[in-house]
């Protein structure tokens, strides 16, 4: 149908409210490109699990449009289900079931004839297939999670949503799923993630939307978000210590450390090398020595907890990040 579009999922005025009153969704606009991963970010509660479900036809939305790969979510339900893979944030298994047959099942219920080869290729990937006639029951927490990702992948799916993967599972599992997520991309499966780990989205996303409050608040590739608004820092450590900051610095962001040891300057990435040229050369003629100069830039988490706070006070919706 639109398989050659670009935006293999298309959002369009999307409300969800629950009850009478509680807003869980605002006017949420959003393309997702094919083959891209998106890593969604936002607080407790700030709409990106009810997101995820509206997508996969388990919430329904109060109004709006969603299709998946050209096909409406609500009339053609059985399609675009069946293009979608997702891993939820609970561990929801039935205990007493092998690997091997929990994911074999799991195909089945999208209508697709048996493929053992299939079946263990996902486990093989996953690290699973030495476990695949233990019962689920026997596994640890962050195998079971592994159990649910080869479930979401059993049917083949073109999209996979993974809300929260690694929730609870140590740093090395974490870096596993990294690689499977890497892995996945480069077959052309459209990933995306909900995540805590802010260096979970920064070390795997192309992009990053962050939701606050039922509002997709900012959407923006990864590495032009980081340069638009991160903020670079010239660190200097002095030789000696300075008494005060000369007033002819007063132009720059400065603020020196209480040891007096350390100046730090916070400058614009845009205007870089301009304002470092200057400001060493002010340095140079106030004859402030230093023994070390390095650079420090905001991490993504820094970026995020900025942007929830602007959020915070403005209430016209998307920040463009221009």
């Amino acid at each position: 149908m639109s398989s050659s579009s670009k935006n293999i999922i298309k959002i369009q005025s999307l409300n969800k409210v629950y009850g009478s009153d509680f807003e869980a969704l605002k006017g949420v606009n959003l393309d997702i490109r094919r083959g891209e991963v998106l890593a969604l970010l936002g607080p407790n509660g700030a709409g990106k699990t009810t997101l995820i479900s509206a997508i996969c036809g388990i919430v329904r939305p109060s109004s709006g449009v969603i299709t998946v790969d050209g096909h409406d979510i609500q009339r053609n339900f059985r399609i675009t289900r069946s293009l979608i893979g997702l891993v939820p944030q609970e561990l929801t298994t039935d205990s007493f079931e092998t690997v091997w047959n929990t994911v074999s099942f799991s195909r089945g219920l999208f209508g697709k004839e048996p493929c053992p080869d299939h079946i263990e290729a996902v486990l093989r990937s996953l690290s699973l297939w030495d476990k695949k006639d233990n019962m689920l029951r026997t596994l640890s927490g962050g195998m079971k999670r592994r159990v649910l990702i080869a479930k979401a992948l059993s049917h083949e799916p073109r999209i996979l949503f993974l809300d929260e993967p690694t929730a609870g599972v140590d740093v090395s599992l974490r870096k596993d799923m990294w690689k499977i997520v890497e892995d996945l991309k480069t077959q052309g499966v459209t990933i995306i993630l909900t995540t805590h780990y802010i260096e979970e989205a920064e070390e795997i996303a192309d992009r990053i939307g962050v939701i606050n409050h039922g509002k997709l608040i900012l959407i923006e590739e990864k590495n032009a978000l980081m340069s638009k608004l991160g903020k670079k820092q010239l660190l200097l450590e002095l030789t000696k210590p300075l008494d005060n900051i000369p007033s002819e610095f007063q132009n720059f962001d400065l603020v020196l450390s209480e040891d007096q040891h350390l100046l730090t300057y916070t400058f614009d990435s845009a205007s870089e090398s301009h304002d470092i040229s200057e400001f060493l050369i002010k340095i140079q003629s106030h004859s402030i020595q230093y023994k070390d100069l390095r650079t420090k830039q905001s991490s993504l988490e820094e970026i995020f907890v900025t942007l929830v706070q602007e959020a915070e006070g403005d209430k016209e919706g998307v920040i463009t990040a221009e």
